[in-house]
């Protein structure tokens, strides 16, 4: 073993490492990695970038435009909230429908768009059904990972097989030439999630009602017990208080308490005589009145201590006149989910100024059935975590339109789409058929294609400015594979490669075609359960290619195998983002996505194992 082959395989093993562990962002890993190549002369500057360069990299930034231009249409929205309405009573057959719609989807965009689009149209399904969400929003999930599988850009690991397959002169896919496999696959885990699959999904209590969008604000408030921590305060004239900004007071900080609404008595302007009571919502830049009586949201005791130190009187009150005034026509109360890679992941409420942006209050936040109720303020959010919030309508609908951070699981006032008009609807569906059929011909590079659509997304509207296009990419992924690229690319060039795919044929000499197609699939299954947005699959294309050439078997059905595990990180709510979506909005534990997960991956396993060579002999 030479000396940079040996510090290229203990920095790749760290890198994989720290992956496992999970503590810290899968990309900022594998740039650490890559810098450390360049800076021990392993790696030269013009290899350290070539992976940034990648057609696959260009080609998955582009994808994310393509994909917003269609999410800003409202079409992916009006199209899943269609099928989901033949959904009956029947829980087959809304398993079916819902699996069936989020794979489709998912085949011609990214999963976790569909997830994000699809989540609150099949919880507002099952609550209508009387059915608790967990008995959907799992196989929701899966479908969306599975069904990337069948179109070259439905997922990352087809990119990238796709790629280097076409860089060593060998099969080049065109966009449906997956789809065989693909269906397979699909169709192997919509069998086991129908089947077994649905006799090991939870059912767990979740509140249902015939609301639209999904909880009802009063059913909200019941299961976070909202009630319980809600308290009236009047402020006398003599306490020191009046005249304090609300920004100044810091009571969620000081006091671990939240200001919600006060109620103000002024003068009727037809009669000057009379007095009328108002609510106004708890802004920052609020000052307080003698007389008000305001609503604050914590612990008794804490109120306590606020009431004393500043000489306020406790107003009784009983539940219905409390509810008249937290939730009404004019003020309301949702649950947001922060989605994976926003940017108020690791951020604190405070650090976004939430509260400044939206006119909103957070009450409580809800992390894996957790409920964090004091300094919400300085809890540093998760992938996943449900906020509950309460505020006026408007103010909650301009949250519901930023789908790139947040989706609104509870009620909204009224739904409005992110574009206006139906031209733009149609332009986006043109783009991306035109789209289709350049990726289906193969007569220009796949990555032109799909930039080319990306820029008439842009240059149409669909897609509103650069700055919005993007906004729109999620960089993680693409600073990911692009630097995997390079790690590997170190590894081959350094002799590890073959340093290992030998050791491979000495353990795997006599299994057989089928089985280092076996071993492979198994291989990149466990990588991937560590390795996000199928970057397992870049790591495992050069051992598949050497030990495929060494046993003198085509790597075309390896290379198919490698796709299909790296894009089925279902055992885990940490890897893969559409997991992470649906584990709060379902109440799911870890141990469910273990336990369904593995089940399913093995299931697939066999069923493309047997069937990959039918299709693509060795």
């Amino acid at each position: 073993m030479t000396e940079p082959m040996f510090i290229t395989l203990i920095i790749l093993l760290c890198a994989f490492a720290l992956f496992i562990q999970g503590k810290f962002r899968a990309d900022l890993i594998a740039l650490c990695a890559l810098a450390v190549l360049g800076l021990t002369g392993i790696l030269t500057f013009n290899e350290l970038v070539a992976g940034f360069a990648n057609p696959v990299v260009i080609m998955l930034a582009a994808l994310y435009i393509v994909g917003a231009g269609l999410f800003n249409t409202g079409i992916i929205e009006k199209i899943g909230n269609k099928l989901l309405n033949y959904c009956g009573g029947n829980e087959w057959k809304s398993l079916l429908i819902v699996m069936v719609t989020a794979g489709l989807l998912s085949a011609l965009l990214s999963g976790t768009g569909i997830v994000a689009i699809l989540l609150p149209l099949v919880m507002s399904m099952a609550l209508q059904q009387k059915t608790s969400p967990t008995r959907y929003l799992l196989p929701l999930a899966y479908a969306c990972s599975i069904g990337g599988l069948i179109t070259l850009t439905g997922t990352p690991s087809n990119m990238i097989v796709a790629n280097v397959l076409r860089e060593n002169g060998l099969e080049t896919f065109s966009f449906f030439d997956f789809a065989p496999i693909g269906l397979i696959a699909f169709i192997a885990g919509l069998f086991f999630m129908l089947t077994l699959g649905r006799l090991l999904l939870p059912e767990k209590t979740i509140a249902a009602n015939n609301s639209v969008k999904g909880l009802s604000a009063g059913e909200l408030a019941g299961m976070y017990k909202v009630y319980d921590l809600l308290h009236y305060l009047h402020i006398p004239a003599s306490s020191d208080i009046v005249g304090e900004r609300l920004s100044d007071l810091q009571l969620p900080i000081q006091y671990e308490l939240t200001l919600i609404e006060i109620q103000r008595k002024s003068k009727d302007k037809q009669l000057p005589l009379l007095q009328k009571q108002q609510t106004i919502s708890a802004r920052a830049n609020e000052v307080l009145h003698p007389d008000d009586i305001i609503l604050v949201f914590g612990e008794e005791d804490a109120v306590q201590r606020l009431a004393e130190h500043y000489e306020l009187e406790f107003k009784h009150f009983n539940t219905e006149q409390i509810k008249k005034h937290f939730l009404s026509s004019k003020f309301g109360l949702t649950e947001i989910l922060i989605v994976p890679n926003s940017d108020y992941e690791n951020q604190t409420l405070i650090d976004v100024h939430f509260r400044e942006k939206y006119q909103c209050n957070v009450l409580a936040i809800n992390r894996n059935g957790e409920y964090i109720q004091a300094d919400v303020g300085t809890e540093r959010l998760k992938p996943g975590d449900a906020i509950l919030i309460h505020g006026e309508w408007e103010n909650i609908e301009r949250i519901s339109s930023d789908l790139e951070d947040v989706i609104v699981i509870g009620t909204t006032s009224e739904e409005s789409s992110a574009v206006d008009s139906k031209s733009k609807t149609w332009i986006a569906l043109t783009i991306m058929g035109i789209m289709i059929v350049l990726l289906s011909i193969a007569s220009i590079p796949p990555a032109l294609s799909v930039l080319t659509a990306a820029l008439l997304m842009i240059v149409t509207g669909c897609v509103r400015s650069m700055e919005d296009a993007y906004q729109k990419i999620n960089w993680e992924p693409i600073l990911l594979i692009a630097a995997m690229l390079g790690l590997t690319a170190a590894f081959d060039d350094t002799g590890g490669v073959r340093m290992i795919s030998d050791w491979m044929a000495l353990l795997f000499n006599n299994i057989g075609a089928h089985g280092l197609l076996a071993v492979f699939y198994l291989l990149t299954l466990i990588l991937s359960q560590f390795i996000p947005y199928g970057a397992a699959t870049v790591v495992m294309t050069p051992l598949a290619l050497t030990s495929a050439v060494n046993q003198g078997i085509d790597p075309v059905p390896v290379f198919l195998s490698l796709a299909v595990a790296g894009s089925l990180a279902l055992a885990t709510p940490r890897v893969a983002t559409t997991n992470a979506l649906v584990m709060t909005a379902g109440d799911y534990k870890y141990e469910d996505f273990t336990v369904i997960g593995i089940a399913t991956q093995i299931f697939i396993g066999v069923i493309v194992v047997i069937t990959i060579p039918l299709f693509f002999p060795f």
